[in-house]
């Protein structure tokens, strides 16, 4: 475990003593926790400054006395002689961001030492999984983390910056859908994209279709998390889309020799390709957050992770707390993954029943909608028109009812589904 030495305790001693002086430094060291202090006395002494600020009260050495001792534990923090002591400690205020950032140095070296100990301390036989016990070291190293205080900035101080930014290329990943490339870029790096429709639609089909595309781009490793079908019935339709092979000839292993042949040297592209799949059910916003950092590790870029579906993760629901909130629980986490990877997090979700008798998809039609909405930004809807028919396969119109960097839209595509593949029509019927 860690030993606190005496400069440890004497910089805890300045920043203490510094706010004695002048208390409007608490503004200047806000990034400062209370666990960054090695000793119990000074952690309450910290925290009964920052109650005070919070509350617009003054800070010295009265108010801070009189707030302790209204707490009853003057004694434990040494009585008014040691706040007086820690006055005196500090004669001027003008290092203390050099006295705090030594604390917290001090403070996530020894949250460090304790929490290897604490790592060592666990049983990987009170998990029922790798991931369950690699994602909880995972929430404890988070835990570990300082918490960032967030610093409003003058467009003076952020001038080089945002200049940097404008020197930047965006950048956009194709998916192989010309109309919608043309009109959106392709998908956007950060965006959460919800797809969502009612069965039989294709919304696996078009996921697939549009991944392969995105592969192609060789930006970024491509995971895809399915939980209802096996690998090998994605692969099924996926080779079945490039090849034309129907895809019931294939799942069903009533292949000639041409096809065989067809179908090997399919798969000799798809290997060349960065498409990764886990097909474990009940997959948890955890388990898909440290496939991600460790693909993230290894292959430097990620261009899309996929989850198919939303509505049959494993979504831990707390005491008190509703499926809406717990779902909003994942689909916040998974728009924090999209930016913290810098990738599109795209996210299969159900429609609920109340489409059915409705002539346009809306947003409320989402299942289990709220969170899901305010979180995503962009929304598709896949649905069939018995209206619209042509020849050839069933159309389903994509409708884009949320695009918060793009607008609205609709388009029309022709699902094959004999061959699990998409084909974009004309936007006008007939």
């Amino acid at each position: 475990m860690h030993s606190i030495g005496e400069n440890e305790v004497a910089a805890e001693q300045s920043v203490l003593g510094a706010v004695f002086l002048d208390a409007s430094v608490l503004d200047e060291i806000v990034f400062l926790e209370e666990r960054d202090f090695s000793i119990n006395r000074h952690q309450q002494i910290y925290k009964v400054m920052r109650y005070l600020q919070k509350r617009g009260n003054p800070v010295d050495i009265i108010t801070v006395s009189d707030a302790i001792v209204r707490f009853g534990g003057i004694e434990n923090i040494g009585g008014v002689s040691y706040l007086s002591q820690i006055a005196s400690s500090c004669p001027t205020v003008a290092n203390v961001d050099y006295y705090a950032k030594i604390v917290r140095s001090k403070a996530i070296e020894r949250r460090t030492q304790n929490m290897g100990e604490i790592i060592k301390g666990l049983s990987r036989d009170d998990y029922d999984s790798d991931e369950e016990y690699f994602s909880n070291i995972d929430a404890l190293v988070q835990e570990m983390r300082p918490q960032a205080a967030a610093k409003m900035k003058s467009f003076s101080e952020s001038k080089e910056s945002y200049f940097e930014h404008l020197a930047t290329k965006a950048e956009y990943i194709k998916t192989g859908f010309a109309q919608f490339d043309n009109w959106a870029r392709g998908l956007w790096r950060g965006w959460l994209f919800v797809s969502a429709g009612r069965p039989s639609v294709g919304k696996t089909a078009k996921m697939l279709q549009r991944l392969y595309g995105v592969a192609k781009q060789h930006q970024g490793v491509v995971l895809i998390f399915s939980q209802e079908m096996g690998e090998n019935e994605l692969k099924d339709r996926m080779m079945s889309s490039v090849t034309g092979i129907s895809y019931g000839r294939i799942k069903n292993k009533e292949l000639d020799e041409k096809e065989k042949t067809l179908l090997d040297r399919a798969y000799e592209g798809f290997e060349y390709l960065p498409i990764f799949i886990q097909d474990s059910p009940n997959v948890s916003i955890d388990d898909v957050r440290a496939t991600a950092r460790q693909f993230k590790r290894k292959h430097g870029k990620i261009a899309v992770i996929a989850v198919d579906y939303l509505q049959i993760m494993n979504i831990p629901q707390k005491k008190g707390e509703t499926r809406s909130q717990a779902i909003g629980n994942v689909t916040g986490a998974a728009k924090q993954i999209a930016r913290e990877m810098n990738c599109c997090f795209m996210m299969l979700s159900q429609m609920s029943r109340a489409f059915e008798g409705a002539l346009k998809p809306q947003l409320s039609h989402l299942k289990e909608s709220g969170s899901i909405e305010q979180d995503a930004d962009v929304v598709e809807f896949l649905w069939h028109d018995p209206n619209d028919i042509v020849s050839g396969g069933k159309v389903i119109q994509q409708t884009i009812a949320k695009g918060r960097d793009t607008g609205l839209n609709e388009f029309r595509l022709l699902f094959q589904g004999w061959k699990q593949h998409f084909q974009e029509l004309s936007r006008e019927k007939g």
